[in-house]
């Protein structure tokens, strides 16, 4: 029996072959890193070997089969207060989603990354080698020189929800007149002004990519990877060339979260793989408050970068009299400890978000509309009341608005009016809880789980040598074949003939008449 045992383990071993990848999140922004760690994660409980390059070390580091690359350095990037402080955002002193200042930014990030030390070594290695490359895409793809670097395939990674900027990697850039940009604040159906806003936006990123930030990346790239790429025996491929090899987009996105625009074959929606399948119980006071509250919970987070203590003090305060007034409990994520709270209203330095939503008594969600917490609202179906506040958040909300389940509040003075309204009809009405449940049912209605789908489709780039088969044929044709300049020249010459032609024949015929005439 034993023996049969041992050969079954060493069939098993011979068929799961681990490969060696390398992940790059190395923006320091938290929701990243979480999805970072997660594919990290999933990747490690599959058999494969990680080396991870992030701006937030796990605090568990896994005993084996991983290397972690600190570039947390990156954060001096994002010291500027204003970058963070919810009060001068209030006071329209920042202007968040300038495509200028986000472009520069990334770039700026990446350079950092690639001048860390440790980051430095594993480039200039020539012993180093990788089987993938999975590299976070928010407005840079000098990532991909890694793919270079390593002869390896190219996976991105889409932290946002889908827009023509990634989608543009491998395929074509979708019509504006159905598909907004990662930091519009517009979601279709779009009405004529929306229309224009959205082609002048996608005009003008790219005119900005293609003249201001494209020469940028490519110093970048000749800098930091070329000398190294030349060094292994490779002939460096050509930036522009590099940027459009990826193999596969993992997309933390789902249909669930509202319609998606038209997706390639290699556009894998993956999202919720961040979420654990395992809910991690309550502390035991968290557990009684939300077990005793026989009305409901409402639970208020504004997420990690933009915090709660950050709100002007008046404005704090006109809100917990808007929750003092609730029959319901309130869990509000606060930095700081508030004094003379109202009876129902509970402050909470740290949260454990899911295990929170996860409670059959939660009964709404107050965000900032971050695409993790709006995915587990979506996860746990409880409805969205949200205040976004920069990049895709009002996207997300714009699309749980028109879905059904939320609500969208603007942050400014008028907040605790505005949140008291949207309070009052949300808890009134049931319609939002219930469609939040139906959208919950469409989220977890598929084959596997989202966490086993990336895995497989890691190691099916891997296995068929970056997945070609996958590929869209639109990468490969000309911009004028795709717009059919070719056969409007040649319809234009075709014509240009006839017309000459007609012409000739014209004159020599009227030539012909009149020296008839003549003589």
């Amino acid at each position: 029996m034993r023996s049969v045992l041992g050969l079954c383990l060493i069939f098993l071993a011979n068929q799961v072959q681990g490969y060696t990848v390398l992940v790059i999140t190395a923006l320091p922004f938290r929701s990243l890193n979480i999805l970072g760690a997660s594919v990290v994660s999933h990747l490690l409980n599959a058999g494969h070997e990680v080396t991870y390059i992030t701006t937030s070390p796990l605090k568990e580091k896994p005993k084996k089969n991983y290397r972690e690359i600190d570039v947390s350095a990156n954060t001096e990037i994002f010291k500027g207060e204003e970058m963070i402080d919810i009060a001068c955002l209030m006071d329209n002193k920042v202007e968040m989603n300038h495509i200028f200042d986000l472009q520069n930014i990334t770039i700026a990030n990446a350079l950092m990354t690639f001048e860390n030390e440790d980051v430095k070594k594993l480039i200039q290695n020539t012993n180093e080698s990788f089987d993938v490359v999975i590299a976070d895409y928010i407005d840079t793809e000098v990532y991909a020189a890694f793919s270079a670097l390593y002869g390896c395939p190219l996976i991105w990674l889409s932290s946002l929800r889908t827009n023509w900027q990634t989608l543009r990697l491998i395929d074509e850039p979708t019509n504006p007149a159905y598909t907004v940009s990662s930091i519009s604040m517009n979601y279709p159906p779009l009405n004529f002004k929306q229309r224009i806003e959205e082609l002048w936006a996608q005009w003008k990123w790219q005119i900005v990519k293609r003249l201001y930030i494209v020469s940028q990346e490519e110093k970048i790239y000749d800098n930091h990877f070329v000398p190294f790429i030349r060094k292994r025996g490779i002939k460096p491929p050509n930036y522009e060339d590099l940027i459009y090899n990826a193999s596969l987009v993992l997309a933390n996105d789902h249909h669930s979260l509202g319609n998606l625009p038209k997706t390639p074959q290699n556009f894998k929606q993956v999202g919720g793989f961040h979420i654990s399948s395992v809910v991690k119980p309550l502390d035991k006071v968290l557990q009684n408050i939300m077990d005793s509250s026989k009305d409901g919970v409402v639970y208020f987070s504004m997420g990690s970068a933009w915090q709660s203590k950050d709100i002007p003090e008046h404005i704090v305060n006109e809100l917990l009299k808007v929750f003092g007034n609730l029959k319901q409990t309130v869990i509000w994520k606060f930095e700081k400890n508030l004094n003379d709270l109202p009876k129902n209203v509970h402050i909470v330095q740290w949260a454990p978000q899911t295990s929170i939503l996860a409670h059959p008594n939660c009964l709404l969600f107050i965000s900032h509309g971050g695409l993790l917490s709006s995915t587990e609202a979506i996860h746990f179906g409880v409805p969205i009341i949200g205040i976004p506040i920069f990049y895709d958040q009002f996207v997300n909300i714009q699309k749980a608005v028109i879905s059904g389940y939320g609500i969208q509040v603007k942050l400014n003075y008028e907040l605790p009016k505005s949140l008291e309204k949207a309070l009052g009809e949300m808890l009134s009405d049931k319609k939002y809880r219930e469609k939040a449940k139906q959208l919950s049912l469409i989220f977890h209605d598929r084959p596997v789980s989202p966490g086993a789908e990336l895995v497989h489709w890691v190691e099916h780039v891997v296995k068929t040598r970056g997945a070609l088969h996958l590929r869209s044929p639109a990468l490969h044709v000309p911009f004028y074949q795709k717009l059919y300049l070719d056969l409007l020249a040649a319809i234009a010459m075709t014509l240009l003939m006839i017309k000459l032609v007609i012409e000739k024949t014209l004159s020599s015929f009227y030539k012909k008449t009149l020296k008839r005439k003549e003589d």
